[in-house]
């Protein structure tokens, strides 16, 4: 029998399936509250349902688990990096990293990538499959049960692009930030995209109050063509155009990610370029030196960096660079789930 995966069902969905069962549509919100609040991982623990009803949810449905294939924490900060074992053998990466404010979680949303952006591990292994509301959701969990600690902020930039993903990841916002269940503000919570025009569009109306950073990486076409294919569907202008009209729905100021490479797009004329493509944008540019990966020859330091940064600042355009975390193991997104897959 094909076990419905309950953890990545919506409130709606399960009063659905409780009344199926014959069950008090109330019984749903039970369940909601063990799966999403006390975070239980077996039907028997939800100890104000019957043990009759808990057969019957244990005959129809299944609370999926991650396991931990590979852990690595940093010596330099607390920095942990997990490569999870999805219920297929497939493989995904989780950074967990320490902030003033909190705990910060980034987060995978596909197994592998289409995207194609050439300085990325994440798609050199190739595009599997979409990750499903709990595996979103599970990454999370494990990693708060595994660190004994709270999440307190999000970002939806790890193996993946998270708008090609789009239904699941949009469920998956609805259960994290509902009322009922796992209540996180979406303000705490970045989705990072390569640039998927009609689907920015979309998130723009549905007015989440989250932030929206988009991986940039060059300030012409040709160049960022190059670079990111998907530039060559959607084009710089068309991408600008959006994050105008996402920053007018919403109020929400626009993150343009920026990996200094150099001698590719670290130039006093790449500045000039981005400049002038950012002045009519509530921007912000995070400057982030590439991750070095052994199938590629880009390279970049801190100082780099620094020195775009500067020169954006004299142009009028706020700029920061990234604060390096967990440098002493392994940097890349991608990089750990390719080697797992290679060895499974």
């Amino acid at each position: 029998m094909n076990m419905q995966d309950i953890l990545s069902m919506n409130l709606e969905q399960i009063q659905e399936a409780v009344q199926k069962l014959h069950e008090p549509k109330y019984r749903a919100n039970q369940i909601y509250h063990w799966l999403h609040v006390r975070k239980v991982t077996d039907f028997d623990e939800m100890t104000d349902l019957s043990s009759t009803f808990r057969t019957k949810l244990k005959e129809n449905f299944c609370i999926k688990r991650l396991f931990i294939a590979k852990r690595l924490a940093s010596c330099i900060d607390d920095t942990v990096k997990y490569v999870y074992q999805l219920s297929d053998g497939q493989h995904v990466e989780t950074v967990l990293m320490h902030y003033q404010h909190g705990w910060r979680l980034c987060i995978s949303t596909q197994v592998g990538c289409k995207m194609g952006c050439q300085f990325c591990a994440s798609t050199i292994a190739g595009y599997v499959r979409n990750l499903t509301v709990s595996e979103m959701l599970l990454q999370i969990d494990e990693t708060e049960r595994d660190a004994r600690i709270t999440i307190s902020g999000l970002v939806l930039m790890g193996i993946g692009e998270p708008l090609d993903n789009f239904e699941n990841v949009m469920q998956f916002l609805e259960i994290l930030s509902d009322p009922k269940g796992r209540t996180m503000s979406l303000r705490h919570v970045t989705i990072s995209t390569c640039g998927i025009i009609p689907r920015i569009r979309e998130l723009a109306e549905k007015k989440t109050g989250l932030t929206l950073a988009i991986s940039l990486h060059n300030p012409d076409n040709s160049g960022r063509s190059q670079l990111m294919p998907i530039n060559r569907k959607y084009p710089l202008a068309e991408l600008m155009e959006a994050c105008q009209d996402y920053f007018a729905l919403t109020g929400r100021r626009v993150t343009y990610e920026y990996a200094i490479i150099e001698g590719e797009n670290d130039s006093i004329q790449d500045a000039k370029k981005l400049a002038e493509l950012l002045k009519h944008q509530h921007a912000h540019v995070n400057l982030i030196p590439v991750n070095a990966i052994k199938e590629r020859k880009f390279h970049a330091t801190r100082q780099a960096a620094q020195k775009f940064m500067h020169y954006l600042e004299e142009l009028g355009i706020h700029a920061t660079v990234r604060r390096t975390l967990g440098s002493d193991i392994e940097a890349a997104c991608g990089q750990l789930r390719h080697e797992a897959d290679t060895q499974h």
